[in-house]
C-alpha cells in the first residue's frame, strides 16, 4: 500500500471520528471536554495534510519484504565470530579487561 493511500485509509478514520465526536456532543452537550476533543481532531487534520504535501510522490508506506531462506546459513560465515550469549570462544574462563 502506498503512502498516499495509508494517509487516505487515516484521513476516512478521522472523518469517522469527527462523526463520532458530533454524535457524543447530542448526549453529553457543549463541554470543554468535547471542544478538548473537537480542537484534536482539528489539530490531527492539519498534521495529516502537512503530511501529505511532505511526501514524495509514488512513495510507499513501507519498503519491499525481503524474503529469508529457512536453510542454514554456511557455518564459514561465523568462523571468527563470538556468541554473545555465551561469552567469547577463544578466552575459555580467562576475562580481560
Amino acid at each position: 500500500m502506498s503512502l498516499h493511500d495509508e494517509l487516505t485509509a487515516a484521513e476516512r478514520c478521522l472523518d469517522e471520528l469527527v462523526r463520532t465526536v458530533g454524535r457524543l456532543e447530542k448526549e453529553v452537550g457543549h463541554g470543554l471536554d468535547i471542544r478538548r476533543v473537537r480542537t484534536d481532531a482539528g489539530h490531527l487534520r492539519e498534521s495529516l495534510a502537512l503530511l501529505r504535501e511532505a511526501a514524495p510522490p509514488g512513495a510507499t508506506a513501507r519498503p519491499d519484504l525481503v524474503t529469508i531462506p529457512d536453510a542454514p546459513y554456511d557455518a564459514s560465515l561465523w568462523t571468527d565470530s563470538d556468541d554473545e550469549g555465551l561469552g567469547s570462544t577463544r578466552s575459555r574462563g580467562r576475562r580481560t579487561p
